[in-house]
């Protein structure tokens, strides 16, 4: 019998419909979801709530996932979380400003299931 390991994914994203499919794909693969539709909302409950990873989008009214990376990179309590953008913007230069505010991986939009496991897995285990 193999052992799987179920980890927290916070999910910081604003369109309703893509953190529905997120969480489904999450959901379907055995991890915890915890979802926010902002980055602050996403802030407050990393640092309550201590998930394993954070998926965000970059694009978000009030504080976009760049400053959510740099806000939680320079807390101690949130620091040590991966995080993994997912992003419709694909230009070599949001890749690169993502990675120094802290992002782990940077992801594109449309992905499949696939790639988001693969995502969440390579920072996790």
């Amino acid at each position: 019998m193999s052992l799987t390991l179920v980890g927290t994914v916070l999910i910081a994203e604003d369109s309703p419909s893509e953190l529905e499919l997120m969480s489904h794909y999450l959901q379907e693969s055995g991890y915890n979801v915890i979802k926010s539709s902002g980055a602050k909302e996403a802030l407050e409950k990393a640092l309550s709530q201590k998930p394993d990873v954070i998926i965000t989008d970059v694009v978000m009214p009030g504080m976009s996932g760049f400053e959510l990376c740099r806000a939680l990179k320079k807390n101690s309590l949130t620091q040590k979380i991966p995080i993994v953008i997912c992003s419709s913007k694909n230009l070599e230069i949001d890749r690169l400003w993502a990675m120094k505010q802290g992002a782990d991986v940077y992801m594109t939009k449309p992905y499949t299931r696939e790639q988001l496991l693969r995502a969440i897995k390579s920072v996790v285990f």
